[in-house]
């Protein structure tokens, strides 16, 4: 338990960084970071295995390319939902979202 919290408010912590320091997203405050993180984390859960299946044939010609286009819609898609969270375009929405699975894949490394 106390680990999911710590990777929980990590991820905020990296959420609200990332979106002050990349062009192109912006974040009101440190709860919105915490409320984009939980709508994120219920997207990623419900819409997104939903998408890769009807992406799947795009994604095997592009040999995996287009979950990256997944990604960024769910970021899109996460902005439409949250007042404190914008994305200016898609472009920043698809750099917002790899550099938050990289950044976040390394956290877990580490706190594991």
């Amino acid at each position: 338990m106390v680990g999911f919290i710590l990777k929980f408010l990590l991820t905020a912590v990296i959420t609200y960084v990332l979106a002050n320091f990349l062009p192109g997203a912006h974040i009101a405050g440190f709860g919105d970071a915490i409320l984009l993180v939980i709508v994120l984390a219920v997207l990623n859960a419900v819409l997104k295995p939903i998408l890769k299946l009807l992406g799947f044939p795009i994604t095997v010609l592009t040999l995996g390319l287009f979950l990256l286009v997944i990604n960024a819609a769910i970021v899109m898609i996460a902005d439409a939902m949250l007042s404190g969270f914008s994305v200016d375009n898609f472009l920043y929405a698809l750099l917002f979202s790899v550099v938050l699975s990289v950044v976040t894949s390394i956290v877990d490394m580490v706190v594991d």
